[in-house]
């Protein structure tokens, strides 16, 4: 692990924490190549490559060691438990392609599309089987079941989504279990797990679980808040998607709250029947704005943010829990 420099100053929370973790992050890395191989099938390999050495950021996998490291831990098995959640969320991706009939990931065309349906479901219950044996080597039947029910919430999360889909019904309860399957759960599972492998008191295990929990939820929420304008234009990412594609998000879901019966019948037409037409969107995006729900979800992202920070006061002090700090607030810097 380095610390930081004076030079670093300037880099994002995510950034510091790479560089601080960059030891372990290559041994991960060394450990992820080595265990997605496949002696007799080498399209596994092939696919699953093509995904993690995309680009992605092991925001999750720099969690769980950032949580052992910040409760003192002295062993090597994070770094296989840091495997396995980079693991699960490489085949929850593939699954989800899928199931979206998605084109792209990561600037990339996706599995799917390039080799097809069934080798992507195929090798994502791969790494699934991968992400198992890992955990199983740590030798902890508790991060076992920590991880294990994150995986579980995780498919349960995609599939109350399908459910929900398309249903102008759908409640804010419903969403917060979709987004807490959806991005939450893991990266609650990764801190709690790194918390727990480190043996810290149960004080620091719940407040490690808590920001993860937290972070996943505001991360997501500003997603969706991005996805209709929030940001104006620049955003880095096509508007739009989530409402071309029906899907309920907080923004949606309040507005359809406080509908009139024109509005509701709008609602109905985009969203249950799937009738949309040209300058649907922008009309969408005004009553929202009318409103106010945009604001509403803006803030409730930073409530989520603030939850995420405040789990953290009760914990020793550490150059990795100011980064955790950093990295809450650094996640509801998109909504400015």
């Amino acid at each position: 692990m380095n610390k930081i420099t004076r030079s670093e100053e300037t880099a994002t929370p995510h950034e510091q924490l790479a560089r601080y973790l960059d030891t372990d992050l290559a041994q991960v890395n060394a450990l992820i190549r080595a265990r997605m191989s496949s002696e007799h099938a080498p399209r596994i390999p092939e696919i699953t490559a093509h995904l993690i050495e995309a680009g992605g950021k092991r925001i999750r996998p720099m969690l769980l060691l950032a949580s052992s490291h910040l409760c003192q831990y002295q062993g090597a098995h994070h770094r296989h438990l840091a495997a396995t959640v980079e693991f699960i969320h490489t085949a929850t991706l593939l699954h989800d392609d899928v199931v979206d009939e998605s084109h792209q990931r990561r600037g990339r065309s996706t599995a799917n599309l390039l080799w097809d349906n069934k080798s992507s479901v195929l090798v994502g219950d791969y790494l699934f089987a991968r992400a198992f044996q890992l955990m199983v080597e740590c030798g902890s039947l508790r991060v076992l079941d920590i991880l294990s029910n994150a995986a579980a919430t995780i498919a349960e999360g995609e599939v109350l989504q399908l459910s929900t889909a398309q249903n102008p019904d759908t409640t804010e309860e419903q969403y917060l279990r979709v987004i807490r399957g959806k991005t939450a759960a893991l990266f609650s599972a990764a801190t709690e797990a790194g918390a727990v492998l480190a043996q810290a008191p149960e004080s620091h295990v719940r407040a490690l679980q808590t920001y993860g929990d937290a972070l996943g939820i505001s991360f997501q929420i500003v997603d969706d808040w991005l996805d209709y304008g929030g940001a104006g234009s620049g955003i880095g990412k096509n508007i739009g998607d989530d409402f071309r594609e029906r899907k309920l998000t907080l923004p949606v879901i309040r507005a359809i709250a406080k509908a009139d019966a024109s509005e509701r019948a709008f609602w109905d037409r985009v969203i249950r029947a799937g009738d949309q037409r040209t300058g649907d969107f922008e009309h969408a995006q005004a009553i929202i704005a009318a409103h106010g729900t945009m604001e509403e979800t803006r803030q409730e992202a930073l409530d989520w943010s603030n939850t995420a920070r405040d789990a953290l006061a009760d914990l020793p002090e550490h150059p990795l829990r100011d980064m955790l700090d950093a990295l809450a607030d650094y996640v509801v810097m998109r909504l400015h």
